[in-house]
């Protein structure tokens, strides 16, 4: 190698480019830069903008919506409490309608249960009155023939009959009457 090449080659620093090229690389670089500037930087605003936007309305329209579901659940509650109340309440009247239900038909049932003791006594009166009367004809009628037997002559005539029989069991239940009459006294 010549020694001028060597010596243009020492000359040289390979870490330093030719000036030239250093001129023509800082051209393209502004013109590129410019270009980005102009072009590039408006649309990467734009959209981080409208990211930003969409975050802060995101995050805003989750607080709408936290808000709306803490209303929401409130509203719940209330309905909640409000329908237990009103459960109460109905329990409780069905309570009370059920307690005068009982309550009337206990009375219905005394009114029933005496009816029927009063019809019962008035039955058991009758039948009483009945079977005295028909005892006393018995008993008028036994002794109508007792008597005529005794006495040897018939006491067929019916109003004769009639006041004998009467007089006698009158007499009967004095006798009967005289000694309840007396306990009672005491």
């Amino acid at each position: 190698m010549s020694p001028l090449v060597q010596l243009a080659a020492e000359t040289e620093n390979p870490l330093v480019p030719p000036i030239p090229e250093l001129v023509i690389g800082l051209i393209a670089f502004v013109i590129v830069f410019g270009f980005l500037y102009k072009k590039l930087i408006p649309n990467i605003n734009k959209v981080l903008e409208e990211r930003r936007e969409a975050i802060e309305g995101g995050i805003e329209k989750a607080e709408a919506a936290q808000t709306e579901a803490q209303s929401v659940l409130e509203q719940y509650k209330a309905q909640l409490a409000e329908a237990r109340h009103e459960a109460a309440r109905l329990r409780q009247e069905a309570q009370e309608q059920g307690a005068a239900l009982i309550a009337e038909m206990r009375a219905e049932g005394q009114r029933q249960r005496e009816e029927i003791i009063a019809a019962g006594h008035a039955q058991i009166e009758a039948d009483r009155k009945a079977a005295a009367h028909t005892l006393r004809q018995d008993v008028g009628r036994l002794a109508t023939d007792l008597a005529g037997k005794l006495v040897g002559e018939s006491l067929q005539d019916h109003a004769r009959q009639s006041r004998v029989i009467d007089r006698f069991l009158d007499d009967l239940e004095d006798k009967a009457d005289a000694p309840s009459k007396a306990e009672a006294a005491r």
